[in-house]
């Protein structure tokens, strides 16, 4: 049997290959993508530019893999668009911090959801079961080829998925714990959380509400609800990510679903209550155009908090 220069059987590149036109073909990407104006790189551009925080093109250039020439021409086009704006880099002038607008994120989001919608539509016809062997497959088939050096660590993987039996316990017992542990919180405040858990399924309605769990590596790290307030009004509830999690945009990344969600059942505005003292949280809603507009001390959970009632307009 013939084999590869580098030792890779001739048959395994075949394989590879033809999963690739079977993939390419099955996810639209030979189609205008999404049905836009936009290349696949464009909207990836666009898709990092919205998720990260304070990117640098060099960094965008790295972690995609593209010419930093072909990068600043993207760049530009957005700009021009008024999708982007430039500020100096607080260390290094030949920097510029890269900032997506309002414009951008709106011309982006549309985007978003017609490809999560064409994901949805790609595992419809499966049951749960093969759903998860797809997912868990693709997630092994990541981890894999992931381009690791030598002295590093394996990239992690983050996936964000539907609940399943044990999770509410799991959030629930999270809150608990984490606000005990950072913030002193005592018990009433987990029992709070487990209310509204309780709440969430059993007057759960699937066409106007969701929750996320997010998983890194295969384990829960982070979750978040969507319910609904009134006809016109969605409320972000249990925004929760575990201390090894941070860092790594999921909270973004969480935030974003749910408003997408929201947007997509046509809810008109998206409220949440937090606190004060939640300052990691608060600096993700007001990245997203949430607006603080109540403020209130209070004691509860042990403790002299003030709450807060943040509100987007949809």
């Amino acid at each position: 049997m013939s084999t590869h220069p580098n030792s890779v059987p001739t048959a395994s590149v075949k394989a590879v290959r033809r999963f690739n036109r079977f993939f390419t073909r099955r996810i639209g990407v030979l189609d205008p993508y999404l049905g836009s104006d936009l290349s696949l790189t464009d909207v990836r551009v666009l898709y990092e530019l919205a998720h990260r925080e304070a990117p640098v093109a060099s960094e965008l250039a790295r972690d995609l893999g593209l010419d930093g020439g072909y990068l600043s021409r993207i760049l530009r086009r957005f700009e021009t668009a008024g999708w982007l704006t430039r500020s100096a880099h607080a260390n290094d002038a030949r920097q510029s911090v890269l900032t997506i607008t309002q414009e951008g994120r709106a011309a982006f989001e549309p985007l978003q959801q017609k490809s999560r919608d064409e994901a949805s539509a790609l595992l419809a016809p499966l049951d749960t079961a093969r759903q998860q062997k797809v997912v868990t497959a693709m997630q092994q088939i990541e981890t894999l080829l992931a381009p690791v050096p030598a002295d590093a660590a394996r990239p992690r993987t983050a996936l964000l998925r539907d609940p399943v039996p044990g999770d509410l316990g799991w959030v629930v017992q999270q809150h608990g714990e984490i606000y005990w542990r950072e913030y002193g919180w005592n018990i009433e405040f987990e029992a709070m959380v487990a209310d509204i858990a309780a709440r969430f399924v059993r007057q759960f309605q699937p066409a106007w509400e969701k929750c996320w769990i997010a998983e890194l590596d295969g384990e829960r790290v982070g979750a978040i609800f969507v319910v609904r307030k009134s006809a016109t009004t969605a409320k972000l509830r249990m925004l929760l990510l575990t201390p090894g999690a941070r860092g790594l945009g999921l909270g973004a990344r969480l935030t974003d679903e749910c408003i997408a969600f929201a947007r997509a059942k046509g809810y008109k505005k998206m409220v949440l209550w937090t606190n004060s003292c939640l300052v990691a949280a608060r600096g993700i809603y007001a990245k997203r155009g949430f607006k603080l507009i109540k403020s209130e001390p209070y004691e509860g959970f042990g403790q002299k908090l003030v709450g807060e009632t943040w509100s987007l307009t949809l």
